[in-house]
């Protein structure tokens, strides 16, 4: 365990503390530590109120000069720190010269969520398994370029946004919400009450994606890479569709395949 230095914002370490309290480790769960200037600006730029601490690198502080502003005007510690710091602070060294800690963000229900939709169209993500960060980090990114509704994640899916996430995402985790599903079945017939199409995403056998019909309202359904999407989930969907290649790789990854998605919709649909 560490602490940082308040003389030279020194990481040092630190005597052993007798084990947290069930209430400090629900706090420490209810926080997330961010990293990268795009995904730390975005957060101030949609929910400040999250921000609990800061750390940055004296070479940043021009371009966060209103974020320093905000956490002096309320109370809100920050620090500048060295880059071995950083470093060890994000557990990564692709932290842009800058790390914040900030209250996470717990999925919506789909039912809030279908409910406060507007009318026209719309294109959520269903993410049956997804569960690496970068490839989750991928997926928000082009999310938010093509305005997606929603990423939907199962019930059981221990899928969460991380750091590097967040990193990887450039400030689409802040503009695509998450929602937690109940029930597949329950889910699936909601899904469709409110006029959503659903198109399981398969390697081979499925339809053209760039010959079909894409509906105005549509749900892809994603599957891990590798395993795939639970097989009777794909055989409930109303759609399969494939992108089409040359053959010289088995599929894209995850992420990949997602823009491609996401772009064939968009186009005829913005």
């Amino acid at each position: 365990m560490c602490a940082l230095s308040p003389r030279r914002g020194r990481i040092l370490p630190m005597r052993r503390d007798p084990p947290p309290s069930a209430a400090l480790r629900g706090q420490r769960d209810a926080e997330l530590r961010i990293y990268g200037l795009n995904a730390v600006q975005a957060v101030f730029a949609r929910r400040p109120q999250a921000i609990r601490k800061l750390y940055l690198l004296e070479a940043r502080i021009p371009q966060l000069q209103r974020l320093l502003q905000w956490c002096v005007a309320h109370r809100v510690g920050y620090r500048v720190v060295e880059e071995d710091d950083l470093r060890k602070l994000a557990a990564s060294s692709h932290h842009e010269g800058v790390v914040a800690e900030v209250l996470r963000e717990e999925p919506g229900a789909l039912g809030p969520w279908l409910r406060d939709l507007p009318a026209g169209p719309q294109c959520a993500l269903w993410l049956d398994g997804v569960g690496n960060p970068h490839n989750l980090g991928a997926i928000l990114r082009s999310a938010a370029h093509f305005g997606v509704g929603a990423l939907l994640l199962p019930r059981d899916s221990t899928l969460a946004l991380s750091g590097a996430a967040a990193r990887v995402a450039e400030g689409g985790a802040e503009a695509v919400p998450l929602v937690r599903l109940g029930n597949a079945v329950n889910a699936i017939g909601q899904l469709r009450g409110a006029g959503f199409t659903l198109a399981a995403t398969v390697v081979r056998g499925g339809d053209d994606l760039f010959a079909a019909t894409l509906p105005e309202r549509l749900v892809y359904v994603l599957g891990a890479e590798g395993e795939g999407m639970d097989i009777a989930l794909a055989e409930a969907c109303d759609l399969r569709l494939s992108i089409p290649g040359t053959g010289a790789v088995e599929s894209l990854n995850v992420a990949a395949a997602t823009a491609v998605l996401l772009a064939a919709w968009a186009g005829k649909h913005s």
